[in-house]
């Protein structure tokens, strides 16, 4: 039995398995939903799920013309999508409690992968959906770019921002509240100056959920479509920015891997960067 939880802990639910597959991500859908540079996804037969509490919480955003994507209301952690013509429930693994029993077998729609972003391990890559599985892809046009500018945006892009320089830190977050809230693996998470950032639409439109035992853990996310979106903190001069909704490369890697003492026991680091069981040492 596996339990799921989004980050306020009012959606819950359970899957008695045992799980059929678990993939990895890339496409510029899943990226800007979660606000993650990739998505693990768990899949089990739809008789396994069910709901535990919450589902009346539950927002779903129209993606596609086939496709719902559901979140919490209250916090914005994305919740698991049912399938029930294709007879299987597809969980954001990062929202698991414990380990699920299964690993990450293969990496989808890695020719949409973020841009800067490079895949380390050894899973077999394909550039969208495997030829097997006989799906069909959505085509979804590049974001119009302009150099020296960095955009970002949500997945229904009501809310978008623009960057500009390289951010003064960008760290990948294993803490258990990173993994809720974006529903992945990690979350990688950029810090920039103020002044490098800036509204292009949607600014003061979002919500907010405050973890209430946190000092500062924060998830802004927009009402419309659940994407994360930045955290503009006036008192320290920083905006923190969800990497996964970056329309261009940022112009950096991250330079540690924080809090893997709480990482997903389903997940491998094998990037090569500095780990470090909580914050990294100051200095």
């Amino acid at each position: 039995m596996t339990t799921g939880t989004c980050l306020c802990g009012t959606v819950r639910y359970e899957i008695d398995g045992p799980f059929s597959a678990m993939v990895n991500c890339h496409c510029s859908m899943c990226r800007k939903e979660h606000g993650a540079q990739f998505v693990t996804f768990a899949v089990a037969p739809i008789g396994t799920f069910h709901w535990l509490s919450g589902e009346d919480n539950i927002t779903t955003y129209q993606s596609s013309e086939h496709g719902t994507r559901g979140f919490c209301n209250t916090c914005g952690s994305a919740t698991p999508t049912l399938m029930p013509e294709m007879d299987m429930v597809v969980a954001p693994a990062g929202n698991l409690e414990g380990d699920p029993g299964v690993r990450p077998q293969m990496h989808i729609f890695v020719g949409s992968k973020a841009p800067g972003y490079v895949i380390t391990d050894d899973l077999p890559q394909y550039e969208e959906y495997p030829p097997e599985w006989s799906m069909s892809s959505i085509a979804r046009p590049p974001a119009e770019t302009v150099e020296g500018v960095t955009p970002g945006s949500c997945l229904c892009g009501g809310i978008a921002w623009e960057l500009t320089g390289k951010p003064a830190l960008m760290m990948n977050c294993h803490c258990s509240r990173c993994r809720r809230g974006r529903g992945a693996a990690h979350a990688t998470n950029a810090f920039y100056k103020l002044d490098q950032f800036r509204w292009v639409r949607g600014e003061g439109a979002d919500e907010s959920f405050k973890v209430p035992d946190a000092q500062f853990f924060t998830q802004h996310f927009c009402p419309t479509c659940g994407s994360p979106t930045p955290r503009v903190m006036e008192k320290f001069n920083r905006v923190l920015i969800p990497v996964g909704e970056l329309d261009s490369d940022p112009g950096a890697q991250p330079s540690a891997n924080i809090f893997v003492a709480n990482k997903a026991p389903w997940f491998e680091i094998t990037d090569g960067i500095p780990q470090f069981e909580g914050m990294p040492p100051r200095g």
